[in-house]
């Protein structure tokens, strides 16, 4: 089934940053209450946008947060100091966002990652920047796969990000990452795809319409994750609907169940 990784507890959102400053408990956990009911699989956790405070925010929510929520967390953070402080206080195994392929990102990552127990977003990014063709995306994916497979981390744990870039500066940038990610999922048994489903709308009216039929395309093509707000009821029932048709819900029991939880929107 498709993954849902909640996305709205970022202290790049005001009203997170400012619940986290107060130390607004209730808060957050409404919110990831809410996220949890409506269908979100794990729990982005990002406290980086507070400089200084990170390590110390983080700490805070993943204690708070998990006095209320089942699923497991996916701690985002580009730093492995607290992402290793964070995995030691997490009561799942996580998800974590993200390696990529740039030197640097990848030699501060690897001493963290190497033999843990958790999923792992890789971002096709290398040195040389954003990738400029579906080619260059399934080659950077290959050798993620092959580098992280180096540190113990299996295909099945692996979400490769094949970076959506925005229709408004280029239109061929959706079909390329739709491509990209037909080409990763044939070729790598049992690797999964994720995305930031927003990029592709950036700076464009309309950007929940845009956002909607992507995703769809995106499934179509075999995105099997996606970060995104699942308090978008729109959004959701794009999600359930797409599983539903594509044959990957028997007996359409997801779809029913999502239906009479309040979870499909009109």
């Amino acid at each position: 089934m498709f993954l849902v990784i909640g996305e709205r507890i970022n202290t790049s959102r005001k009203p997170v940053r400012e619940a986290v400053e107060k130390r607004d408990a209730d808060y957050i956990q409404q919110d990831v209450q809410k996220q949890q009911e409506a269908g979100a699989d794990f729990i982005d956790v990002n406290a980086g946008a507070r400089v200084g405070h990170e390590t110390e925010d983080m700490k805070w929510l993943l204690e708070v947060i998990q006095k209320v929520v089942t699923v497991p967390l996916c701690l985002d953070s580009p730093d492995p100091m607290v992402l290793e402080m964070a995995y030691e206080r997490v009561e799942q195994p996580p998800m974590v966002n993200s390696i990529s392929l740039e030197k640097e990102r990848f030699d501060a990552m690897a001493p963290f990652l190497r033999g843990k127990d958790c999923k792992v977003v890789a971002l096709c990014m290398d040195d040389a920047g954003m990738p400029k063709s579906a080619g260059e995306i399934i080659e950077r994916a290959g050798e993620l796969i092959k580098q992280l497979g180096g540190l113990g981390i299996s295909p099945n744990n692996v979400y490769v990000d094949p970076l959506v870039q925005p229709v408004g500066t280029d239109t061929q940038n959706g079909i390329m990452v739709m491509e990209a990610v037909k080409g990763i999922m044939t070729q790598h048994e049992g690797v999964h795809t994720t995305c930031g489903l927003s990029n592709v709308s950036f700076g464009m009216p309309k950007r929940k319409v845009i956002n909607r039929i992507f995703l769809c395309l995106m499934m179509s093509y075999g995105l099997d994750s996606a970060i995104l707000d699942p308090l978008d009821r729109q959004l959701m029932s794009v999600v359930k609907t797409t599983e539903m048709l594509m044959g990957k819900d028997d007996f359409c029991m997801q779809y029913l169940k999502a239906t009479r939880a309040g979870i499909i929107g009109d």
